[in-house]
């Protein structure tokens, strides 16, 4: 590992891989930070897709919250799951595991653009968590592919066979979660492959939340599912995060997807999760998502959202 660059403010930001990841040394998090502060950190999450920051001890729920608001504007904790926190989603292991690559609430139309996770109970061994870019999956596509999924739309909802596809038997901690999870129906169409608002990338937006391709056979739509997923989820796209207490993490959620690893046992786990107002996605032919079912005004408001290119003309 090699540190990219220092900043004033001494924070250095040391890159994990050549597609995914960095490390941000020497930046206390709060709501106290300064602007350049902020802008630095906004800076290496658009370019490294997902950063990680050690010996942030001090952090109270309160504290990552504020610090959250300086990132943009913070969601109710989740869509349906309102029984695990008022500011913050509780990731416990009591109520499941999400061993499954995804990216976070794909299944409303105005998906959150990043999301802040705060360990605060870690196993003993294992619990460490695997990101990837999506943003590489989709630059990876050869021309074929990538004609095809440029012209796919998906749709996304909150009812699926999570816990059947993996073989587990839920305990009555889990199947109360789910049920709760599934309380109210959501069901949205994306665009396969859409433009990121900030950066002008395009990234493949698929994840467990899929149910099926517009206009395709079940057959078909596993078929693709597989083959644009496994594209996503290729080891050079993704980064390996062993968590220590005091660690935050910050992801896209417009960029990547992730996959908590199930290798701890029966131990508990627990972190907390904030999770940050985003756009409707639009599609390479500018189309944007489209709600089939479901109402998330509750859940978060839908932010106008400014390119890099337009802030950087704006600020000359």
């Amino acid at each position: 590992m090699t540190v990219d660059h220092a900043t004033p403010s001494t924070a250095t930001v040391t890159r994990l891989g050549a597609r995914i990841g960095a490390r941000i040394d020497n930046i206390r998090l709060g709501g106290d930070l300064d602007a350049a502060t902020v802008e630095v950190i906004r800076r290496a999450l658009l370019e490294h897709k997902v950063i990680f920051f050690r010996g942030q001890d001090h952090l109270t729920e309160d504290g990552q919250h504020e610090f959250a608001q300086l990132l943009g504007t913070p969601t109710t904790p989740h869509p349906t799951v309102t029984s695990k926190g008022v500011k913050s989603l509780a990731i416990d292991s009591e109520n499941g595991r999400a061993n499954s690559w995804h990216s976070d609430v794909t299944f409303v139309d105005r998906i959150p653009k990043a999301s802040i996770l705060r360990a605060v109970h870690l196993p003993s061994y294992g619990g460490s968590t695997t990101w990837a870019s999506t943003v590489a999956a989709s630059e990876s596509l050869p021309e074929p592919l990538r004609l095809l999924a440029e012209n796919l739309r998906a749709v996304h909802t909150n009812v699926y066979d999570y816990a059947a596809a993996h073989n587990d038997k839920e305990s009555p901690h889990s199947a109360a979660y789910r049920a709760e999870f599934q309380s109210t129906y959501f069901e949205t169409e994306h665009p396969v492959v859409r433009v990121h608002p900030e950066t002008g990338e395009k990234s493949l937006l698929v994840g467990h939340f899929v149910k099926h391709f517009v206009g395709l056979s079940t057959g078909e739509s596993q078929a693709l599912f597989r083959l644009f997923q496994d594209r996503v989820t290729r080891l050079e796209n993704t980064t390996r995060w062993n968590w220590q207490l005091g660690d935050v993490a910050i992801w896209d959620n417009r960029a990547t997807q992730h996959y908590a690893i199930d290798d701890y046992d029966d131990q508990p786990r627990r972190l907390t999760r904030i999770t940050l107002a985003g756009d409707v996605p639009v599609g390479v032919d500018g189309r944007p998502s489209t709600i089939l079912s479901g109402n998330a005004e509750h859940y978060s408001i839908v932010e106008e959202v400014t390119s890099i290119v337009e802030k950087d003309t704006a600020a000359a």
